[in-house]
């Protein structure tokens, strides 16, 4: 049986395919992935939002209602307003994040870049990911479009993943690295 999380790539993967093929026809790829990063910061700033996707206890009507008001208080209008009360409709708000993240792989392929996850302890400013996107169309040959995410539980450095390669510089790893070869010398 399929893994949890491959079912949910799965279903994130069919929905972003289908939203960017009625982004492309309307000719608005940009401003809809601007108004799904739009509707991701808010669930990345509300707890009570990320309830709201992740729990079965809401009814699709709640949820349809929820989203809604959400995105009519947010300002998304359009296609992606009506995309997300489609899927809150069909009970698969879960998998927005993994739709916001599919998509922007569609987007950037289809400009012919690759797309790449990285996450850093702090924020980094625009020289450091103009550095970083540098760097990454150096081993890559191809433009970069960076998603960049915050966690400071990495403590410092970067994990950067693009397509099925992923680098992982940051101190958290080093430091449980060095844990364990302690622990197997001592």
């Amino acid at each position: 049986m399929a893994e949890p999380s491959e079912l949910i790539s799965g279903v994130a993967e069919r929905y972003a395919s289908s939203l960017f093929d009625l982004a492309l026809e309307a000719g608005s790829v940009e401003a809809v992935g601007s108004d799904l990063d739009r509707f991701q910061a808010l669930i990345d700033e509300s707890a009570d939002l990320k309830r709201l996707i992740v729990s079965p206890v809401f009814t699709s009507d709640d949820q349809f209602k929820a989203v809604s008001a959400i995105v009519e208080k947010a300002g998304i209008t359009g296609l992606v307003a009506n995309f997300l009360k489609v899927v809150a409709k069909n009970r698969r708000l879960f998998a927005i994040p993994g739709i916001v993240r599919s998509y922007r792989e569609i987007a950037a392929r289809h400009r012919g870049e690759v797309a790449a996850q990285v996450t850093s302890a702090h924020a980094l400013n625009d020289a450091q990911i103009e550095e970083l996107k540098a760097a990454l169309k150096s081993v890559t040959g191809k433009d970069v479009a960076v998603n960049l995410t915050v966690d400071p539980s990495i403590l410092g450095g970067l994990i950067v993943k693009v397509g099925s390669r992923q680098i992982d510089t940051s101190l958290r790893t080093k430091l449980s690295s060095l844990k364990l070869a302690l622990k197997e010398v001592g």
